[in-house]
């Protein structure tokens, strides 16, 4: 099944003209008319910046960073910018990778933008990696500056001399020097010091790299998706081109200067949040407060004092603020919209937090991937028209995750890659220019992931989805996830959604994996794996008991499922879900830990 856009579509990235992704988020002709706004509070101390001091700060920044060093900057991208190759390579080499490892912080927002102005390509790392993981990282980047949180200097320093980084090209993200590591601060300071001249905008092409970021890494180690300044560019046109369908004139709102208020923790190494609170958040005026990192009794807090207007939202988060035990009503009173993505949410969580709202909120549910940049599609806003002018489609509460984004098109393929029918489950492949080159340095990820068909390029996601007559798109469930038990397809999604359905509300969480049988012998039914249950408990469960809770789950699912579809692996009762920092499962951790059991039983 073939799959286009219903918007009209966005101006194209020019192939052979300089471009600096920069320029389309900074650089527009609508942000002169601007006024200066509140651009970020800090939460935890209610500290302002003003977008006109935000933009000043980028500039000198860019100047630190991108001046030669013999006239005192760091001389960064001074030698030209990379291009990417679709083969996970670059047409030359970098001479500079710049690392960054820290918390959500504005100065954050200030370096990632200067480095695309000075087109020195940066790779964002994550602040919960472990000396494992951050050694991974450093040497599949060859990374030789770094810029980090002082909280983080004792791993980093400790990971950076064992791949041989200089300390002096350790720079601290924070207003002053940190064991002899200079500050972000003091390079923007020593600009303005030193009169140094502008370096400005440099000009890059449309496969310039422009940052390196990490996917989940659900399987395997985390690899460095390349995003180049024409995939970051035509991301932003996407967006912009969504927020120009809106037949509705946008409504005031009664903020104290009049622009939509938001709440910026989830995490800017990630794409989810560095693209809304680092370039999406440009596209018109709006204030974030900023958390370093999530915490539910702290957000509360913050939503209620600041009376936020927007929410982003992963599944996660949804699921603690509904669950928290001094949410009510009036927390959320301000709030009109939200929007959801990075991972499946459950249609009747997604009721609970419509809920949460005295008054009518716009809940929208997105879909997207590190491999297009950001997203590539979501629920349209109210009064969206299609490039007929007709409306677009839109069914709050029937669990569409969307429609394409502009200039985006898509196949749903089954098995033996054929075009399915309206209505039916494949997997999704994806095109448009937002698409990424590829993995760095990584041809076996790069062939199993972007494929030619019907002379294009396009993209495996590896999720099955359906969709209807309007284009709306529907998830089902990740397709590697899915099991195959006794040649019929089960879908984990759909067991746990029935586990989540029980009358009596017996569980909060669940998630479900494939496992080896406890009882195979042939090698047949060794390779087979058979769903396992693992759940966490709801203050009613809790009540009933560990033992009592499964004996009703078992009889509930094999009265709502058939038979070939029932839990032969088992339910299991834990304290929490192992989840990554965007709220994807980490079902690997689970079925290790539960075929190691296995064989240790075994060996009995």
């Amino acid at each position: 099944m073939h799959i286009s856009s219903p918007y009209p579509d966005p101006p194209a990235v020019p192939a052979n003209e300089p471009i600096n992704a920069f320029n389309v988020i900074f650089n527009r002709p609508d942000q002169k008319e601007w006024n200066d706004y509140t651009l970020f509070i800090e939460g935890s101390t209610g500290r302002e910046l003003k977008y006109s001091a935000f933009r000043r700060c980028i500039d000198d920044a860019t100047t630190a960073l991108g001046a030669p060093e013999s006239q005192g900057g760091l001389g960064l991208g001074v030698n030209g910018a990379p291009e990417a190759r679709e083969d996970g390579t670059l047409e030359q080499g970098v001479t500079d990778m710049v690392g960054i490892m820290s918390e959500n912080c504005a100065d954050y927002t200030v370096l990632v933008n200067s480095l695309l102005a000075a087109t020195n390509p940066y790779a964002l790392i994550s602040v919960f990696s472990t000396r494992f993981e951050l050694l991974h990282a450093l040497r599949l980047t060859r990374i030789s500056t770094l810029f980090v949180q002082a909280k983080f200097l004792p791993l980093v320093v400790s990971a950076a001399k064992e791949v041989g980084i200089r300390m002096e090209r350790i720079f601290v993200i924070g207003d002053r020097a940190v064991d002899g590591h200079r500050s972000l601060s003091e390079l923007i300071e020593g600009v303005q010091r030193k009169h140094l001249q502008p370096v400005g905008v440099r000009p890059a092409r449309k496969n310039t790299l422009a940052y390196l970021i990490f996917s989940s890494g659900t399987s395997g180690l985390p690899k460095g998706v390349m995003i180049t300044h024409g995939s970051l560019t035509a991301s932003m046109l996407q967006l912009a081109r969504v927020a120009m369908s809106n037949s509705n004139p946008p409504a005031a709102l009664p903020t104290p200067e009049g622009i939509p208020i938001g709440l910026a923790y989830l995490p800017m190494h990630h794409v989810y949040g560095l693209g809304m609170y680092c370039q999406r958040n440009f596209i018109s005026p709006s204030t974030l407060i900023m958390m370093s990192k999530w915490n539910a009794s702290e957000a509360l807090q913050l939503i209620k004092k600041y009376q936020v207007t927007h929410l982003t939202l992963i599944p996660p988060v949804v699921h603690q603020l509904v669950n928290h035990p001094d949410v009510s009503k009036s927390h959320f009173q301000s709030l009109i919209a939200a929007g959801c993505g990075a991972a499946y949410l459950p249609p009747d969580l997604a009721e609970k937090f419509a809920k949460l709202s005295p008054i009518q909120m716009d809940f929208i549910l997105g879909y997207g991937m590190t491999e297009v940049t950001f997203n590539a599609c979501y629920q349209p806003a109210n009064g969206a028209v299609s490039r007929t002018g007709r409306p677009l489609y839109k069914a709050p509460g029937d669990g569409t995750i969307g429609v394409l984004n502009p200039g985006m098109e898509g196949r749903i393929l089954d098995e033996d890659g054929k075009d399915v029918h309206v209505g039916e489950v494949g997997e999704l492949y994806l095109r448009g220019e937002s698409m990424v080159p590829g993995y760095w340095e990584n041809p076996t990820a790069n062939k199993e992931t972007f494929v030619w068909f019907d002379g294009k390029r396009w993209l495996r996601t590896g999720d099955r989805i359906r969709a209807n007559e309007y284009g709306a798109l529907f998830y089902s469930d990740r397709g590697k996830d899915t099991l195959k038990v006794s040649g019929s397809q089960v879908s984990p999604a759909e067991i746990e959604n029935v586990l989540l359905a029980h009358p009596d509300k017996l569980v909060i969480d669940v998630t479900v994996g494939g496992v080896t049988p406890a009882h195979a012998v042939n090698r047949k039914e060794l390779e087979e794996k058979v769903p396992c249950a693992w759940v966490v408990l709801s203050a009613a469960g809790r009540r009933l008991g560990h033992r009592r809770v499964i004996e009703e789950l078992d009889k509930w699912h094999k009265e709502s499922l058939s038979r070939y579809k029932w839990l032969r692996g088992g339910i299991e009762v834990i304290d929490e879900i192992p989840k990554n920092p965007t709220g994807k499962v980490m079902r690997r951790i689970l079925i290790d830990a539960y075929e190691q059991k296995l064989k240790a039983k075994s060996k009995l």
